[in-house]
Order: structure tokens, then sequence, then C-alpha cells
């Protein structure tokens, strides 16, 4: 008997669900209907910032083509809505059409953009329509504004000092437009860094052309252009950043709105168990963005610290390829292997890394304490447990910063700004859970004048594009087989497919390759 599976949502895990499921789809054993409410198949989003400076094209973001999943047979439904789902019977009502069956129910629904509460912008929350000029630069459409304003050498102010907002406002000033990035707090990317750290990530976006304004509490904007169009972000202590475009960059939030609708269990994202099930709910699922992983037992450890969804494109592509083997074993008919299946590992604490022309950085774990503050580094040193240990290093006259902080040698924490050597190491170690050499100052001379020039990355064996799980020994493998260039490795591989930081790994990788061959 085949089992009707529906995802709801076309994004870039949807697709990797897709894929994984398409062996199922081609024995019949599984009728699969996607369910997209953008006109456009799966694309990269996090790239999106890249197209709209002009470095990529909407043909390389693609992760999907609808006719090639018809072919194949996949139902690809493009610019649909769901209007609620009704559990009882076991359909997804759309706006406009018959109801859709399913057996098994996929929400790969991601997320959507936080738009402040300023005065000048009133967005609907569940469906936010942002006025001419101001962009939280999410789709295709939004790209193709930013490009606008890039090309005409633009003002453009960005709204938010997280990583993707800075990414954006690196990329735009170094293709023309007049950049500058307003963020509440002291330095940017607050909640990640340390002090030492944001202040030297703070010169260094001066450095590279982008002006920065901190400690700044947006009010409100104005609408002052030609055309009726942003003209000008308003601060709290009466200043006005004038600009042509605002890009508004305040983070995301899991879209749980249908699961809601339908009685689901819902905190930050939709509540789903290890196998990714919703709670009480053996036919729903939910993964990437929209999914919470926090199982209803209320013992159990795992779930005890959850943070609610990872908000990565890599911990969303892992839980599609294994909800992909849960479910094909469900159509099989083969419930008990199924339920024997070794549930997902919990994810690793993630890394935040910006690679930018001019800028590198890489920021993980528990890095706040400071070398000299005894108290937070004696916290949690109980019964036999060590003290934490701070090693920190900085040169801000040349943008370079390096804090390791450690409990028995092993990393707790890291900021590197400024050395990318240094940087790949520490992160390697750090998801390793690795010692640390005793002399921390061997890992600063990575990024010394005594290096080769080349490659950051050391370890073949090393993670070097994280979202997909892909070492350097199989990016190498592939570059052996003929590819010779960074979209020929991300074909073979799926290396560089999601945030697009380890691109100038992967060429590193490329380049030493064919330096090493021999001259005919």
């Amino acid at each position: 008997m085949t089992e009707q599976i529906v995802i709801v949502g076309f994004g870039p895990v949807a697709a990797r669900l897709v894929d994984e499921l398409l062996p199922a789809v081609r024995t019949g054993q599984v009728k699969l209907t996607v369910l997209g409410e953008e006109t456009e198949a799966a694309y990269n989003r996090v790239l999106v910032a890249d197209l709209g400076v002009g470095r990529t094209t909407a043909d390389a973001l693609a992760l999907a083509d609808a006719a090639e999943l018809a072919a194949e047979g996949v139902e690809v439904r493009l610019g649909v809505r769901v209007k609620r789902v009704d559990r009882a019977r076991q359909q997804v009502l759309l706006a406009e059409g018959a109801p859709v069956h399913y057996d098994r129910l996929v929400f790969a629904t991601g997320s959507r953009p936080v738009i402040p509460n300023l005065t000048g912008i009133n967005p609907d929350p569940a469906s936010p329509v942002l006025p001419a000029g101001v962009t939280a630069l999410r789709d295709l459409r939004d790209a193709a504004v930013l490009r606008q304003a890039v090309y005409g050498g633009k003002r453009v102010v960005v709204l938010g000092g997280g990583v993707l907002g800075l990414e954006t406002a690196l990329a735009a000033a170094e293709e023309g437009a007049t950049v500058t990035v307003v963020h509440n707090g002291p330095h940017p990317l607050g909640r990640s860094i340390d002090r030492g750290g944001g202040a030297v990530l703070a010169a260094g976006l001066r450095r590279c052309g982008v002006r920065v304004a901190g400690n700044a509490r947006s009010t409100g904007v104005e609408h002052n252009a030609p055309d009726g169009g942003f003209s000008a972000l308003l601060l709290d202590d009466g200043q006005a950043i004038d600009g042509d475009l605002l890009v508004i960059s305040c983070g995301v939030r899991p879209r749980t709105e249908l699961a809601d609708g339908c009685g689901l269990s819902t905190g930050t994202g939709i509540l789903v168990d290890h196998r990714l099930r919703a709670h009480h709910e053996p036919h729903i699922f939910a993964i990437g963005d929209c999914a919470e992983v926090r199982c209803p037992d209320p013992g159990c450890a795992a779930c005890r610290n959850s943070t609610g969804p990872f908000g990565l494109v890599g911990p969303g592509w892992r839980q599609a390829e294994w909800l992909a083997g849960y479910l094909m074993l469900l159509a099989a008919g083969e419930a008990e292997e199924a339920e024997l299946l070794p549930a997902l590992p919990p994810e690793q604490p993630g890394v935040v890394v910006l690679k930018a022309r001019g800028m590198n950085m890489a920021v993980a774990g528990n890095n706040a304490a400071d070398p000299w503050d005894d108290e937070a580094l004696t916290a949690g040193a109980a019964n036999g447990r060590a003290r934490l240990q701070v090693a920190q290093w900085a040169d801000p006259e040349h943008g370079r910063y390096v804090k390791m902080t450690t409990r028995g040698g092993v990393l707790e924490g890291l900021v590197a700004v400024g050395m990318p050597r240094t940087a790949s190491e520490l992160v390697g170690l750090f998801e390793r859970g690795a010692e640390l050499p005793a002399d921390r100052s061997l890992l600063l001379r990575l990024d010394g004048p005594d290096q080769l020039p080349g490659n950051a990355v050391t370890d073949p064996a090393g993670t070097v594009c994280r979202c997909a799980g892909v070492s350097g020994a199989a990016i190498q493998g592939a570059v052996e087989e003929g590819c010779s260039t960074v979209a020929d490795v991300s074909k073979a591989t799926r290396a560089g497919t999601g945030c697009g930081g380890c691109h100038e790994d992967i060429k590193g990788l490329i380049e030493r390759h064919f330096q090493a061959v021999p001259a005919a």
C-alpha cells in the first residue's frame, strides 16, 4: 500500500527531505506532495544577500527543480497557501483548491523575520508587508531590491548586529553602497561575543568601510523619499540615520501558526520528540527552523536545557536525512524496525562564523569570562570539577583578537577575530572536544609570518563544511576525481550549499591540488 506523505513548506530543509525520500517514491512505496508558498522551488535563502550584491546568481542558489521532481513522481505545488490542517480527517486545507489527504504530514515551514515595533512600520505579524524602501532580505524579490540600491551606490542602513546583518553590510559596502549598521548594545554580536572581541570586530567593520552606530535604540522610520519610501531610521536620542534602503536583520521567529491552529503543542517552535514527531500526534512531524526538539518526558536530561530551534541549515539537513529513513521504514510496513532506529543524535553547540573579504571571525560557547574574573572562573568548579581558565591575546591595531576559555584543557568557548588559521584550528578542537596544547601560543603562531600562505584547513579529516558535514578529505577526493570549481565540489559532495562560509576553504583545497600537479 502506498503511503501519502505531505510536506508543508519548500525551503532548503524540505528540499533535502524530498531528495532523501526519492528512492521510496521511485519504488511506489511513497506518494509525495510538496506544498510551497513561494512561486519558486527551494533555493538557498542564506545566500540571498550575496545575490543582492551580485556575487551569485539565482540559478546558483537553486536547490531543487520542480520539473525534474515531477518527472520523478513528486507532486510539487508552488504558490499555494495552506489555511489549516484538519487532524481528525488527516487533510491539509488550502486557500484555493481541494484538500490534500495525508498519512504522514511534515511541517517544514521554517521561520519568518522578526520585525521590530517601529513607528511607520505596521506589518501584519502573520504576513508582513513592509513599506517601500524597507526589506527583511528573505527572498529573491528582496535580493532584487538590495541589488538596485547597491548598483546605484545608495545609502543602506542595516538594523541589527547579527552575523547575517554584518555579512550583508560588508558585502554591500565593498560593492559600492554607503552602509551603516545600527545595533543595540555596546558592540555587534552582543549575544555571542565577549567585550574585547566585539570591540575588535566593530573596529574591523569600520576599516572595511561600514559605519557602526552602537548602543542605539530605534523608535521609528521616516518615509520622505521622492517615491514615498524610506528616508531615515529614527533613534530614541533624537538622532536620525539617513538612508535610501533599510535592511531589517533582527533575527527570525519559527512559523508555528499552522501547528497552533490545529492544536499541536508549541513552545518557541513546534514541539517534537527525539523522533521528530509532534507531541501526542504520531502522524505529524516537524523539521528545520520550525521544530523544537523537546520530548514530553519531563525527566529527559537531553531536553532539560533545550533552547529551541537552532536556526541553522546544518541541523535541519541532518533532521531531514534522519526523518527520511524513519518515514521510509514506516511506508514499507516495518514499524518495529522504525522504532528500533537510533534516535537523532543531539546537536552540538553551534559555532558562529563570519567570513567576508577583509574580515574573519569565529565565536562559540561560553566566552564571556575574563582572565581576572575569579568569580566567573570558579563558578561550577565543585566536586573535583576543574575551574575555568582563560587565555587571551589582543592586537587591536591590526584587528586581531583571540580568547580561549577552557576547563581541564578542553575548550568551552572561543573567540577569534582576524586570525583565520587559528580560528579554523580552534573550531575543530571545540567540535571534537579535544584538549588544547599546554602552550596556547602555538595556536596563535598558525597565523604568524613563518607559516606558508594558503588555505587554513590543516586536518584533512576535519570538517570543512559544517552545514553539510563534509570533511576536507571528502572534498579532496572530489577534486582528485576532476572537480575543479566550488560548484563542481558542491554538486559532488553538497559542501558549500549551506551558509557559504566554507567557499574560500574549498577554493584553497582546489588550488592546493592543482598547484601540486606537475606541468605536462
